[in-house]
């Protein structure tokens, strides 16, 4: 791949053939091509005026629910958690980037006294990527409560859309594949601020519980089948604990990977490919992805 723009024109900080295993939660995957953080809107306007159709992008947050191969990404990672890392409270409506953590958003709703986005507290990614992918967590899903979103398109034109304007369903949300979202307005009702706090307490160690926290994983791995749970057809398939190089599935909670110190995103994947032909060997089901995976092997 040339390189396709002039970077004297970025003001943000370009990085060259960046390890994107200090990006993602999995702490593995290879070299970025180029790693870009803007510097506002007008910084991300000038990269994309830039570059030719063909130019692969890929817009990360916090890497979770993100599998990079090892031999990385021959394009641009665009990280949005500069410049879009504002939350702005005004009465019942969370205005917020896309780089916000969703936990963050969960705790500031709480303490303003807002009701709903509990949830939030247990969904370990921004606003961004859970928009993209519907996320949810406990029973809540974060499209319920938007209100309105920014996105960028391709050529740097920013427009406002409603919900009415997505497909939206269980982790799929259906969109222009040359637009990203950039923030949104989320409207919850009004409770009271110590009893939300609380639940976000009594989540977050349910949480601690019942899954692998502070494990590096990226998150869940699978969807949940309609009418069952991913996590119990891994665990009835005999596969809790199963290693294959570095990877392991989780003796913790069976719908989690977890690199242990070594793993290859070669291992991360074989695994995963592993644990979807044993389900559906033994249960008949085919699992589908939670995770996205993106780059080339090595």
């Amino acid at each position: 791949m040339n390189n396709s723009f002039d970077a004297s024109l970025l003001r943000g900080e370009l990085l060259r053939n960046e390890p994107l295993a200090r990006h993602t939660t999995w702490k593995v995957g290879g070299p970025a091509r180029y790693f870009f953080r803007p510097a506002d809107k007008d910084d991300l306007i000038k990269l994309l005026n830039q570059l030719p159709k063909s130019q692969p992008l890929l817009w990360l947050g916090l890497g979770s629910n993100l599998l990079v191969r090892d031999g990385g990404f021959d394009g641009i990672v665009i990280s949005l958690t500069k410049f879009t890392s504002d939350l702005i409270i005004n009465k019942n409506l969370v205005s917020v980037g896309a780089g916000v953590t969703c936990a963050k958003v969960a705790r500031e709703a709480a303490r303003a006294g807002l009701k709903g986005a509990t949830f939030l507290a247990g969904i370990p990614g921004t606003i961004g990527g859970a928009l993209a992918m519907n996320a949810g967590a406990y029973g809540g899903e974060i499209w319920d409560f938007v209100e309105n979103v920014e996105v960028i398109n391709r050529k740097g034109v920013y427009s406002n859309k409603k919900p009415k304007n997505f497909s939206i369903s269980y982790r799929n949300v259906e969109k222009k594949n040359d637009e990203w979202f950039l923030r949104c307005d989320l409207k919850f009702n009004f409770g009271d601020s110590q009893e939300e706090q609380n639940a976000i307490r009594k989540l977050l160690k349910k949480r601690s519980e019942d899954q692998p926290t502070g494990k590096p994983s990226g998150g869940s791995t699978f969807r949940n089948p309609e009418g069952d749970f991913a996590a119990r057809l891994v665990e009835e398939t005999g596969l809790k604990g199963f290693q294959i190089g570095g990877a392991e599935v989780s003796k913790k909670h069976a719908n989690f990977v977890l690199n242990k110190g070594n793993a290859s995103a070669a291992d991360i994947e074989n695994l995963i490919e592993y644990m979807r032909a044993e389900v559906e060997r033994k249960h008949g089901i085919s699992l589908q992805t939670e995770v996205h995976i993106v780059g080339v092997s090595k």
